[in-house]
C-alpha cells in the first residue's frame, strides 16, 4: 500500500495532466509487448501490430533495451526514464533524460538491480557514465514513433475522456469529490490518499501538491516515482472502451467514413469511441460547440450515438451499431431469396 499524505496547501496544488505523457506511455506500453507479457485483451490488436512494426523496423533490440531497464514485473524501475519535463512533449522529456546526473544514474541503477544480462551500455549506465543516455534516448524516440505515435489520437482521446470525468467530479464535489472518483484503485480518506501498490511506503507531499497522470497503457494499479525528492506524480490507469482496437485490419478506412458521413461527422464518430461531453468533443476536434452538438444529434438520429445525463453534463457515446461501423465489424446482410 502506498500512502500519500496531504497537507492543507497540497489540496490547492492537485493537478491532472492535460495530455498523455509520451515517456510514461512508451515505457508502460512495452510492458504489453514483451514476449513474457500477459495478454491483456484490451491491448490485443495493438500488441500484435506493435510487435510486427518493431520487427519490420529493426527496433526489437531497442525495445529490449528499454524493457530491460523497466521490465513489466519490476517493483521499481529508474525514475530518470520518465522525467517531469516530458509534460512538455517527447523532445523536452528526452532532453531532460540526456541530462540525468551521474549520481542519479548510479543510485537509481543500483536500486533497480539491473540484471547482468544487460548489454555493456547498461553497465556503464550503472557506473554513472552519461554516454549511454544518447543511445537510450534514441531507443525511446524510435520506439515511440514506431508504435506509440501512430495511435496517439486514440490514446489522447481515452485520456481526455478520463480527464473529463475527473473534471465533472471536481465541479460536483471539489477536490474531495475528484479524488474519491478514482476508486477503487485509490481510496481518499483525508488527509491520506491510499493507493493499491506492490510496496508498503509513505509519500509526504509537504506542500508540493500532486500531479495526477491518467495513462492509456498503465494497467492494473497506479505508479509513483520512488524518489521522494522528485516532483510528486501518480500515474493511474484509465477506463478503456471495449471497442478500442487501433490499426486493426478490420477497422473502417478513415477516408471511406469521411466519404460516407462527411469529414467532421466521421471525426465526431471516431472521437466518440471514448465517451465525451459536447464541450470536450469541440475542444478535442477544434470545432464550435454548436457544430459538435449538431453532428452528435445527426449520429444519434441514425442510432450511431447515444446521450445520457451525468449530473450537470450530457455524455455522448457510440451505440453498438456506431462501434461496429467505426471498426468495420458490421455483419454481412443476408438478402431474401
Amino acid at each position: 500500500m502506498l500512502r500519500i499524505h496531504f497537507e492543507d496547501r497540497d489540496i490547492a496544488r492537485v493537478q491532472i495532466a492535460d495530455a498523455p505523457d509520451p515517456l510514461w506511455e512508451t515505457v508502460l506500453a512495452l510492458h504489453h509487448v514483451a514476449p513474457a507479457a500477459r495478454g491483456v485483451p484490451v491491448y490485443g490488436a495493438w500488441r500484435a501490430r506493435a510487435r510486427r512494426e518493431l520487427d519490420a523496423r529493426g527496433l526489437t533490440r531497442a525495445a529490449r533495451l528499454i524493457s530491460a531497464l523497466a521490465p513489466a514485473d519490476a517493483r521499481y524501475f529508474p525514475d530518470f526514464l520518465t522525467p517531469d519535463a516530458a509534460r512538455d512533449g517527447l523532445a523536452a522529456g528526452l532532453a531532460a533524460l540526456r541530462e540525468t546526473s551521474p549520481v542519479r544514474l548510479t543510485a537509481e541503477s543500483a536500486r533497480a538491480a539491473l540484471p547482468d544480462r544487460l548489454p555493456r551500455w547498461a553497465a556503464a549506465l550503472a557506473a554513472g557514465s552519461r554516454e549511454p543516455l544518447d543511445e537510450l534516448a534514441r531507443a525511446l524516440e524510435e520506439v515511440h514513433r514506431a508504435v506509440i505515435a501512430p495511435d496517439w489520437t486514440e490514446a489522447a482521446a481515452t485520456v481526455d475522456s478520463d480527464r473529463g470525468a475527473r473534471a465533472r467530479a471536481l465541479c460536483r464535489g471539489g477536490v474531495d469529490g475528484m479524488l474519491n472518483s478514482l476508486r477503487p484503485a485509490l481510496r481518499w480518506e483525508p488527509p491520506v490518499l491510499y493507493v493499491d501498490y506492490p510496496q508498503d511506503r509513505d509519500l509526504r507531499l509537504g506542500g508540493r501538491g500532486l500531479r495526477l497522470i491518467p495513462s492509456h497503457f498503465c494497467w492494473r494499479r497506479p505508479i509513483a516515482l520512488a524518489d521522494p525528492g522528485l516532483p510528486p506524480v501518480l500515474v493511474y490507469p484509465v477506463e478503456h472502451s471495449t471497442a478500442w482496437a487501433p490499426a486493426t485490419t478490420r477497422s473502417c478506412h478513415p477516408q471511406a467514413l469521411s466519404a460516407l458521413l462527411g469529414r467532421t461527422r466521421a471525426r465526431i464518430l471516431a472521437a466518440l469511441d471514448a465517451p465525451a461531453t459536447t464541450g470536450e468533443l469541440a475542444r478535442r476536434l477544434r470545432v464550435s460547440a454548436p457544430s459538435a452538438s449538431e453532428h452528435v444529434s445527426a449520429l444519434r438520429e441514425a442510432n450511431l450515438a447515444r446521450s445520457r445525463r451525468d449530473g450537470g453534463s450530457v455524455i455522448h457515446a457510440l451505440t453498438p451499431l456506431g462501434t461496429a461501423l467505426l471498426h468495420g465489424e458490421l455483419a454481412p446482410v443476408r438478402l431474401p431469396n
